[in-house]
Formats: structure tokens, C-alpha cells, sequence
């Protein structure tokens, strides 16, 4: 975005030379910042309703503020991912209105505008999957979807997700994040008619392969309705259930037309 093309598109608009939904069509796809050794997308939070996500590792701290400093003139929520405590303090200093969130290894610059909505569930096989759940959950968040959190609730002891069927009933979409052997995402996908995503973790033992066997259990799941994101993408699967959260089309409604409220103090995290 540079102000002589707009210029010329709000001239193009006023005179009649092109209508209002080409402008905002134009809009959509509008150049990026070009910070030499970055090609940042403005425009994202228009065409996908979030802005592009900082991947940490890699870059350095002066590149990784630029980046956000760009972002940020869209007035979008930006997440940075995978941020080491050192790169979450500089940052912190930085950006006046950034937030560490270390259990997610985040930094979230800004906030999400208007009110929560929908409802996105986050469950966990285990406690040593919370992270990556961390990570799926304050991304959807970022995207304006309301979270419920349910965590170790794995197959080792099934009756704690029987626990949550108010959850499975609401949700609009459902994040499950599970290590060890990944059976959980099918035991969901069986008892819920929402959509369900997978997220295998680097967490097991020795034959799990960092990941691999949930994976691989993941992608070949017995109960339809399951998409499974990479090992341990917990941006990936948060991302993915606030588009569907989102989505008007074929989404699951409560019986009185409202948006479901989370009865948990914690189910809303960002201020």
C-alpha cells in the first residue's frame, strides 16, 4: 500500500470509474510493505480476517520489530510465534502493546476488536500437550473467536472427556492436541458433529519418533471429519478453527440463536 495508488483508487471511486466493490476488491490485494529483508503482507487481515504471523527463529530482534511495527499499521492483532523468553522481553520493551505469553511461547502485539464470538474448543490429551494447545488457542483468540479450554482429557481415562459433552455440543470447531499414541482426535470426530483438527505433539517415548506416530494415527483415523495439521502447529490449527468459527455457512448454533458464553473465568484470555 503506498499512497499514490490509493490516491488514485479513491479518485477512480469518487468519479465513478469504478464502483465501490471493485475498490474494496482492489484493496484486498494491494502491495506489501517492502522492508528489503522482509516483503510484509498489509493486507492480510482484510483477505483472511488476521494479520500475518512472525515466525521468530531465524530472524533477529531488530527484524522481527520491524516486521511487527509493519503489521501493526493495520491495526490487526499480531502474533509472534516460537519467541524465546530473551526475544519476548526486548519485544516487550519495544512495543508498548505487546504481551508476553510464555506457556504458548508467544508475544500477541495488540488486540483482537469487538467481542469474542462463537465458540472454538481446545482440548488436550495430557498436560505435557498444554503448549502447543496454548499456541491454537491464543491464535483464535487473535481472530476474534471465543475458547473453551479443556485439557487433560486423553484416553487414558475416557471418562473425563465425557465430562466435557456441554463443550462438544456448542463448538463450532475443535482443536485436539494429543501426543503419545494421537488417538484422541478420532474419539472426538465420533462423538461431535463439528469439525475436528488434529494436532500431533513432539511428546512420547521412543518409537514415537518426536511426533510421528500420533501423526501418522492422526491422518489415519477411523471417524471422518478430522484434519490434522504438522506436529506440534498449534498456530496452524487455531488459525484454521477461527476460519471455520467464523464461517456462517453450516455452523453450529446454539438452541436459543445466541453466542455461547464460556462459564470458565480463564476461557477468555486476551484483555
Amino acid at each position: 500500500m503506498n499512497e499514490d495508488a490509493l490516491g488514485r483508487l479513491l479518485r477512480d471511486v469518487r468519479a465513478g470509474r469504478t464502483s465501490i466493490e471493485a475498490a474494496l476488491d482492489a484493496l484486498r490485494w494491494l502491495p506489501f510493505a517492502d522492508l528489503g529483508f522482509a516483503k510484509v503482507d498489509t493486507h492480510r487481515a482484510l483477505r483472511r480476517r488476521a494479520a500475518e504471523a512472525v515466525y521468530c527463529p531465524g530472524k533477529t530482534f531488530e527484524q522481527i520489530v520491524d516486521i511487527t511495527r509493519a503489521l501493526r499499521r493495520t491495526d490487526a492483532a499480531v502474533l509472534l510465534t516460537r519467541a524465546a523468553p530473551e526475544v519476548a522481553a526486548r519485544v516487550l520493551q519495544a512495543i508498548p502493546d505487546a504481551r508476553h505469553v510464555p506457556e504458548a511461547s508467544l508475544v500477541v502485539v495488540g488486540t483482537p476488536p469487538g467481542h469474542p464470538t462463537g465458540c472454538v474448543g481446545v482440548l488436550t490429551a495430557g498436560t505435557g500437550d498444554i503448549g502447543v494447545a496454548e499456541e491454537a488457542a491464543w491464535t483464535a483468540e487473535a481472530m476474534g473467536a471465543a475458547v473453551i479450554r479443556a485439557y487433560d482429557v486423553g484416553v487414558a481415562g475416557l471418562h473425563r472427556l465425557a465430562a466435557q459433552r456441554e463443550l462438544l455440543e456448542r463448538a463450532r470447531a475443535l482443536v485436539v492436541v494429543a501426543g503419545m499414541d494421537g488417538a484422541l482426535p478420532a474419539v472426538v470426530a465420533g462423538l461431535t458433529r463439528v469439525p475436528v483438527i488434529g494436532v500431533p505433539t513432539s511428546v512420547g517415548y521412543g518409537v514415537h519418533l518426536n511426533g510421528l506416530a500420533p501423526l501418522l494415527t492422526m491422518l489415519n483415523a477411523c471417524a471422518p471429519g478430522v484434519a490434522v495439521v504438522n506436529i506440534d502447529n498449534g498456530y496452524g490449527a487455531g488459525y484454521l478453527a477461527a476460519v471455520i468459527n467464523a464461517t456462517p455457512a453450516g455452523a453450529s448454533q446454539p438452541a436459543d440463536g445466541g453466542h455461547p458464553v464460556s462459564r470458565d473465568a480463564d476461557a477468555h484470555r486476551l484483555p
